[in-house]
């Protein structure tokens, strides 16, 4: 894995506030990965926001605003066209498509079941589970993957010996590989102040 290792990022894992703000700090610099969506995938991640988690429209809206401002290379275009070439699950072909379209090597996701070998093989793509790709986040690079959740801890004013349970349902099997692991000193970085907080 590197730092332009391209990993798109399926609106489930993009929904939920604390697994996102962790995933997408892992892409702020200097990042592990560079992440991918879709206008079609944040689409879905805001409907679901305002029609399911009860936010209001208005902050779901300037929530997509802001993860463009702060990450304005990260959207795939150009994939319609071959999403009917597909053969996964076919409610989220798009998102295969999207994959293949931006050079992606990885689909970040909890509908695994939707992107069966057969279907990616042909791409040479891979899928993984959000706790899965957090912990080869956390092999190519302990100290930064830690020092970014300290930064994360505080910004919420969650206590650094918490930190590493704060996507707790979202990412259990990575806290637990954090809970057994070796403290590591956070590291010092210029960071861009992401968007998750919609205050």
């Amino acid at each position: 894995m590197r730092a332009d290792y391209r990993v798109v990022l399926d609106a489930c894992v993009l929904i939920p506030m604390p697994l996102a703000d962790t995933l997408l700090r892992m892409a702020e610099a200097p990042r592990l990965y560079l992440p991918k969506w879709s206008q079609t995938i944040m689409d879905e991640v805001t409907r679901n926001l305002i029609v399911k988690w009860g936010m209001a429209p208005e902050k779901a809206r300037r929530r997509e605003e802001e993860l463009r401002r702060h990450f304005p290379e990260v959207w795939a275009e150009g994939f319609e066209p071959i999403i009917d070439a597909m053969t996964n699950d076919p409610g989220d072909r798009h998102v295969l498509a999207a994959a293949v379209r931006s050079h992606s090597e990885l689909i970040v996701t909890y509908n695994r079941r939707h992107f069966p070998a057969a279907a990616l093989q042909p791409w040479e793509i891979d899928v993984q589970g959000p706790s899965k790709f957090m912990r080869g986040l956390y092999d190519l690079d302990a100290g930064l993957v830690v020092g970014k959740l300290h930064e994360q801890a505080a910004k919420i004013q969650v206590p650094p010996a918490s930190s590493p349970a704060q996507p707790r349902q979202q990412c259990s099997g990575f806290r637990r590989l954090l809970l057994r692991g070796t403290r590591h000193r956070p590291c010092q970085r210029d960071s861009r102040r992401i968007f998750v907080s919609t205050k």
